[in-house]
């Protein structure tokens, strides 16, 4: 069997080139549009849970949804990494004082301001993902955090994704978990894969 994870390596490191690159005005124009569309798409307007993670600075911005989401009324989850396991708790955040530095320096729920998330068979999960393709695979940083998560999701699932990170087909495991839905500042994404679905 191939060894996959060479390949890997060198696609997330082109991924990350292309987003440091990024300026600030150009980032913030591409995440606008990303969003914006986001808004509009009835997975979002139909879900009343939102689960999503708070982005870092090379991640398409999700922090200006969960403030959008929260205005709307949505309840928000957020996940917590949970120490000396590659597993992760959500919890309901109801603004950002409900945040403390956690793994890796990302945001994370404080445990004992929030409510733990229990019932999994509903909602909206963004997905983060440093590359996406045509099949809702992604290329993710190789911890497999979300990978065992949806497993067991049976919600509706998306990504987040600037046009040039997404590719063809990208190299993935059997235990690799795809998306069903990808968002780009130009276009919303259909999997070839999803629910008998094609990409448009």
């Amino acid at each position: 069997m191939n060894d996959i994870r060479p390949l890997k390596q060198k696609l997330r490191a082109e991924s990350k080139l292309y987003r440091n690159e990024l300026s600030s005005n150009e980032k913030a124009e591409l995440d606008s549009k990303i969003s914006d569309r986001l808004f509009n798409t009835w997975q979002y307007k139909g879900c009343e849970v939102l689960l999503t993670y708070v982005s870092t600075e090379i991640e398409v911005d999700t922090r200006e949804i969960i403030s959008r989401a929260l205005a709307d009324g949505k309840r928000v989850a957020v996940p917590r990494c949970i120490d000396n396991t590659r597993l992760m708790d959500f919890y309901f955040i109801k603004d950002f004082d409900d945040f403390e530095s956690g793994y890796m320096g990302v945001l994370e729920p404080i445990p004992e301001k929030c409510e733990k998330m229990t019932d999994f068979s509903k909602g909206l999960c963004i997905v983060p993902a440093l590359m996406f393709d045509l099949y809702g695979y992604r290329l993710g940083y190789g911890k497999g955090y979300y990978d065992r998560f949806l497993s067991n999701f049976c919600g509706e699932t998306l990504g987040l994704c600037y046009n040039r990170c997404v590719r063809e087909k990208l190299p993935h495991g059997k235990f690799d978990k795809c998306v069903e839905r990808i968002i780009t500042q130009s276009r919303i994404i259909t999997v070839k894969n999803a629910k008998g679905g094609s990409a448009k």
